[in-house]
């Protein structure tokens, strides 16, 4: 109404277009370069943001799927039946990764997280948890009498050659700590997982590659037999290194296919 009633102030029609033009000019000049520039930043702050949620590319991220069974660095966990994966041989536990994927191992949860993934991954799956080091642990309690020890210490350590059974340490290694590449440490296993193993081979629903040793050594072991070397291993204390030994460290009592030449 004050502009409509003071032409004279330049306050029509013209002036208010005037106005509005320049108006418009200096929010083109100041408002929308803010309003590009906060944009710009809410941008960088989200890209920020899921940078942060997003996990490190890393095959310890990739392998976080194992951890509630075998442990964050596959030290093992509380359960007697998952076993510890840190510091075996890469090739066995490369060998194990196939055998369950491709269903030779039977165990639905495996088998179904390795189903669709490719040599190459569960190889480098195997070569993370070989290099991981955490300690052993302590030996366990045991329940298990004084003579079951005893015979399982001569099986272990001696065998029992009428019966053909080659001692566990002329394969596994006078430590039981294995050898490369492909025979595993005996040591920080509970008997319980042992046993399972050991029967997994006896009656053939554990196999492995031709000419498959163990299946051959565990099918002369009786069920006494079998509980005393699980019992006794899960006794033994760690060495001071327990790593595999270089392969050719020594001799195996026969071929076998998990250990190629």
């Amino acid at each position: 109404m004050y502009c409509r009633n003071n032409a004279d102030l330049g306050c029509g029609r013209e002036s208010t277009r005037r106005g509005i033009r320049e108006g418009v000019r200096v929010l083109a000049r100041y408002w929308v370069p803010a309003a590009v520039a906060a944009l710009h930043l809410t941008a960088s702050n989200v890209a920020a943001a899921q940078d942060l949620n997003q996990a490190p590319d890393t095959m310890a991220a990739r392998v976080e799927a194992c951890t509630p069974c075998h442990g964050n660095k596959g030290e093992g966990t509380n359960d007697v039946y998952f076993p510890r994966l840190a510091g075996k041989p890469s090739g066995y536990l490369y060998n194990q990764l196939l055998a369950f994927r491709n269903g030779r191992r039977k165990y639905p949860p495996m088998n179904y997280l390795l189903e669709f993934l490719p040599d190459p991954y569960l190889q480098a799956m195997a070569d993370y948890f070989a290099e991981q080091r955490p300690p052993l642990p302590p030996p366990g309690a045991t329940d298990a009498s004084q003579q079951t020890l005893q015979h399982g210490q001569s099986l272990v350590t001696r065998g029992d050659p009428v019966r053909q059974i080659p001692a566990c340490g002329s394969c596994h290694g006078p430590a039981l700590t294995g050898m490369e590449p492909g025979i595993p440490g005996l040591l920080g296993l509970r008997p319980n997982y042992i046993s399972a193993q050991l029967g997994g081979w006896r009656y053939g629903t554990r196999t492995a590659k031709s000419p498959d040793c163990m299946q051959m050594v565990a099918a002369r072991l009786t069920e006494e037999d079998v509980t005393a070397v699980a019992a006794y291993l899960a006794t033994r204390p760690a060495p001071v290194n327990s790593a595999p030994a270089p392969k050719g460290t020594y001799v195996l009592p026969f071929a076998c296919g998990s250990e190629p030449d």
